[in-house]
Parts: C-alpha cells; structure tokens; sequence
C-alpha cells in the first residue's frame, strides 16, 4: 500500500474522532458555534472519503478506455472537497443567524473550549502532515484535504475565541457572530480549492520553475539535434505530460535520432517525478529558428 493510500484512510480515521471530539464539546456547552464546527467536520469525514476513492481510481494503470491514464480523479475530487467545504460554510451562517436572531447563554464553556483544543490540536498536526507529504507525492487530493482541515483549524480557533468573549463579557451574541465571520473565511477557502483544481482539470501549464528546467534539461541533454520547438506541458494529479517537436539535422539516422530522444527522455525523468514525454522528431528544413536551442 502506498504512502498516499495510507495517508488516505488515515485522514478518514482522524476525520472520525475529531468529529465525535467536537461533537462532545457541542453537547457540553450548547454553543451555536461549537455546532458549527461539529458541522464542519461531517464535511471533513466526507471528503476524506472521496479523496481516498480518488486515489484509488488515480492509481489504476492507462487502458483502451483511458489511454492517458486516471490521474485527473484527483481534481475531481479536489473540486467535490470545495464545493461540499461551501455547503459547510452556508449551514455554518445558517445556524449562525439563527444564533444572532436569539443568542442564549453558554453551559460550562470552558470545559468545551478545553474539549475542543483537543480536536483543533490533532487537527492542525494532521493537516501539516498531509500537505507535506501531498506536495512530495505530488497528490492533489492529499493537499486539497490538508487546506480543508487547515480552514478547520482556523475555524475552531474563531470559534474559541468567540466563546471566551461571550464568556468573560456576558455578551452571548458574540458566539454566533463568531461563527458568521469564520464561515464567510471557509467560503473563500472552499472557493480557492475548487480554483486551482479545475485550472488541473483545464490542463494549465506546469510552473514557471519546472518550465524553466524542461528547457534546460532540452538543451542540455539534445546533443545531435539543432532546435526543440512547440513545447506544451500540463500536469494531472502526480502525471506531468510534455511534448515537443525535436529538429535533427537532414542526414541524422533514425537510430541516431532515437538515441538523442532516449538521452533527453532520460534526463526528464532525472529531474521532473512521473513525466510523461511524447517527441516528435523532424528534418532541418522544419527548423523554425526559435523556441529551444540545443546545446553543443
């Protein structure tokens, strides 16, 4: 099983007991914000679910249906993780106004606060963890879930902060505006992950950064060939697609020509985790005199 697989059902488990931690915490004080919160990590267990099928499905090999492979799944789920954190955020700001309209006061809210540092404590831990190793692993859906239990841990501290103030000045309003606030903070967060998903889903370009070594390890490595031109990228899920056009002199043999092709392939794969390179070899008469010059 691997890394990000584990991670996976990993996120399930602790999405479970931060959830009953929370909801305890809830049922101690009665706090609209605590609910709120509680609210929230349903929503965590649910897309930590849909990130592990997505992994799953990410994993299985190219077919005759899917000749590109699976790797896309992982924006997808990535986009289903923004939307479902919106939903959280809108029955956050419903409860939140309902809060508002008749604010009571709290039982025992410094034992829930306690009851609920705990929950925020493992959630914040959890979150580093998956971020880091989702960016090594280079799984979107590990770093989508991250985010979302990252905006979980500022809720819970919005959330806290509300419930002492209402505690130290009697002003038990202030826990529901509270939560209005940090639910307009997981909007925005909800919005971001769905943004930089789909920009996956609409295979955008590969950063600057690696652009920048592509062309590199092209010149470096393309030793025998004159030019490489018409360099497109795009990444999906921990795939990086390039493909280019390579110009090799008239006289070049293809055998020739497959060893300089063999040769760059291979410093791609050096540099860049799960390229994928597709080259089109051409004459010199095709050379367009720009794009990426080869080194001799």
């Amino acid at each position: 099983m691997s890394r990000t697989l584990r991670l996976a059902i990993g996120s399930i488990v602790v999405g479970v007991v931060v959830l009953g931690i929370k909801a305890l915490a809830w049922w101690v004080t009665g706090s609209v914000a605590l609910l709120s919160d509680a609210l929230e990590s349903t929503v965590n267990v649910a897309t930590a679910i849909a990130a592990l099928v997505a992994i799953r499905v990410a994993a299985q090999p190219a077919d005759a249906t899917h000749p590109y492979g699976h790797d896309k799944a992982e924006f997808f789920s990535a986009v289903l993780e923004g939307v479902m954190i919106i939903v959280a955020a809108l029955l956050i700001l419903k409860e939140a106004v309902e809060g508002i309209m008749a604010p009571v006061a709290l039982d025992m809210p410094i034992e829930g606060l306690l009851i609920n540092g705990v929950a925020t404590v493992i959630n914040a831990v959890w979150a580093a963890l998956l971020i880091r190793f989702g960016r090594t692993d280079r799984s979107p859906a590990l770093v989508a879930d991250g985010r979302h239990l990252f905006t979980d841990v500022v809720t819970s501290a919005g959330v806290a902060l509300g419930v002492l103030l209402a505690f130290v000045t009697g002003w038990w309003i202030l826990d529901p505006i509270l939560a209005a606030v940090v639910a307009v903070n997981i909007l925005w967060s909800g919005w971001r992950v769905m943004r930089e998903s789909l920009s996956g889903l609409m295979d955008e370009a590969v950063p600057q950064a690696t652009l920048d070594l592509v062309r590199d390890v092209i010149s470096r490595e393309g030793g025998g060939a004159l030019e490489a031109h018409d360099l497109r990228t795009r990444h999906a899920g921990q795939a990086t697609f390039i493909d280019f056009h390579l110009v090799v002199p008239g006289e070049t043999t293809v055998f020739d020509a497959h060893e300089i092709c063999d040769r760059i392939e291979e410093g791609l794969r050096a540099a860049i985790e799960g390229v994928r390179i597709t080259i089109h070899v051409e004459p010199e008469h095709k050379q367009k005199h720009s794009g990426i010059v080869v080194l001799d």
